[in-house]
């Protein structure tokens, strides 16, 4: 019964986490664009050092993922902005997610997560 315990605190361990994983995106996007007007000249600094900061929180875990990070800053202005993905993978060991972040009054980012077990 213990050992039984063990195997499932293993396997939840590994697990990929949805919330943990956009609380983090949500917390890197804000810290480098809470304050910012959007300059196109700045947008590939921005963009880069968001998808480096969540990188490097998701790698923090030690969780047994390879990660993809994406991030799309566009500016606000009356223009839409879709996006889409689909994955073919194991539904029950690799995970996605996206952060839509429109806090800010002069950008749109998009920065998603692609998870994959290893």
């Amino acid at each position: 019964y213990v050992l039984d315990l063990g195997i499932m605190a293993d396997e939840l361990e590994k697990k990929f986490e949805y919330d943990t994983t956009v609380q983090i995106i949500e917390d890197q996007v804000k810290a480098i664009l809470d304050q910012k007007v959007y300059d196109a000249k700045e947008v590939h600094v921005w963009s880069s050092e968001i998808v480096k900061r969540v990188l490097k929180q998701l790698h923090k875990q030690n969780k047994p993922f390879k990660y993809v990070v994406t991030c799309v800053i566009m500016q606000k202005n009356g223009a839409g902005l879709h996006t889409a993905s689909t994955c073919y993978w194991d539904t029950k060991a690799d995970g996605s997610c996206s952060y839509d972040y429109h806090s800010n009054k002069t950008m749109h980012a998009i920065c998603t997560v692609f998870a994959l077990h290893i």
